[in-house]
């Protein structure tokens, strides 16, 4: 546990808060003083330290579960070999015009948000986006087709990211992530650069505390950039700078920061309020609708118990109109419901998350730790619910 917590660069006192212990036990705990705590703590643990294999924290080689990064999914290999191949000549082969790409993207995004086996669909269609977007920037001719073609291959990565996010190739993420943006700044477009910031602060936030400042940078100085556009801006560009906003409250709300996470959220809430009320973001999901789900995981993430509670009661997941975002912001209920020490109503809203998106919650790393927290309940009914749902979810073999 020490050695995980340096490595994010977090102290005794930082993470005793998170878990809501004392520094104190922290130090008893990682000098050998107290035995190894419960299951219950080991995971609450392993929750704060972003801990994605059980093993590295408990330090029993068998003890592997997978905790904030699901399996790999069948089509890992082919996006990656799209991805990772580095074609030197610009093919024989004529590249599809911008605007076909772009109807491609706009489908793909459709079948992304309809469909519970999101994986799966845009794992199948992403290698032949990838080539063909690569394509398309190799073979422009000209600086206005190139910054198109630019535009759309910065849109490919983006739905690459989304497909990539937590299984088990890390770098592979962050490269995608990082020729979203470079292909992003090429095209000049501020609307594909925000999307890509967007992205890019996520995926330094989710690296732990130590890479938080360079979230706030990347987010904050893109909501610089756009902010001089936004009295006239598209609904578009509008929306990536509501979720850039809203984005800097989420790290706050991770640091611990109460008054700027709900002071970033009310802002995001005026952007919203400036968008047609059945706008609906197709990366971000930002809108009108999002903004209750967003007041969720603000309260969770403050570890505020009770707020999360009804805030998680408040909003109305029925109004999301993406089957993967519904599926997370059920599971972002049902965190709240498991701080507010309603583990039934917490199970219950999890299995609401799978019928959703079963592949939503199976990469999920917050719904794997509290339904294998409850195959150990003592309540039989809970432990027979929990266990089911582990092996739906596969925590648990059959």
């Amino acid at each position: 546990m020490q050695i995980l917590r340096q490595r994010r660069g977090m102290s005794r006192a930082t993470l005793a808060g998170l878990l809501g212990m004392s520094p104190s036990w922290v130090k008893r705990v990682e000098s050998g003083q107290l035995q190894t705590p419960g299951l219950e703590m080991i995971l609450r643990v392993a929750e704060v330290l972003r801990v994605r294999d059980l093993a590295d924290l408990t330090g029993y080689p068998g003890l592997h579960a997978k905790l904030f990064m699901g399996p790999g999914h069948p089509r890992l290999p082919a996006v990656a070999a799209a991805v990772n191949a580095f074609p030197i000549s610009s093919s024989d082969r004529p590249a599809p015009r911008a605007a076909h790409l772009r109807a491609r993207l706009a489908r793909a995004w459709s079948a992304r948000h309809s469909s519970p086996q999101h994986r799966e669909v845009i794992g199948g269609l992403l290698p032949d986006l990838i080539r063909d977007a690569q394509l398309a920037v190799r073979q422009a001719d000209s600086t206005i087709d190139r910054r198109a073609a630019q535009a759309v291959l910065a849109e490919v990565y983006s739905l690459s990211q989304f497909f990539l996010a937590y299984q088990p190739d890390a770098a592979l993420l962050w490269r995608v992530a990082e020729r979203g943006m470079v292909a992003a700044q090429e095209s000049e477009d501020p609307h594909m650069i925000g999307v890509a910031a967007w992205l890019t602060a996520q995926a330094h936030r989710d690296s732990g505390p130590g890479h938080y400042e360079a979230a706030d940078a990347v987010n904050l100085e893109t909501l610089r950039f756009l902010q001089p556009l936004l009295p006239d801006a598209s609904d578009d560009v509008l929306a990536i700078a509501g979720a850039l906003t809203f984005e800097a409250g989420y790290t706050a709300a991770r640091r611990g920061d109460t008054g700027t996470a709900w002071r970033y959220w009310d802002t995001a809430r005026e952007v919203a309020g400036r968008l047609p009320t059945d706008y609906y973001h197709p990366v971000t999901s930002f809108s009108r609708a999002i903004m209750g789900a967003h007041a969720v995981t603000v309260a969770v993430e403050l570890h505020a118990g009770g707020e999360s509670a009804r805030q998680a009661a408040r909003a109305d997941a029925d109004v999301i109109p993406s089957r993967p975002r519904r599926a997370r912001h059920r599971i972002e209920q049902a965190r709240g419901y498991q701080l507010d020490g309603q583990p039934d109503t917490a199970l219950a809203t999890l299995a609401q998350a799978y019928e959703a998106a079963p592949e939503t919650i199976q990469y999920n790393g917050y719904a794997r730790r509290i339904i294998l927290e409850e195959t150990e309940s003592a309540s039989p009914d809970r432990r027979r619910r929990a266990s089911e749902l582990a092996v739906q979810v596969g925590v648990l073999a059959a």
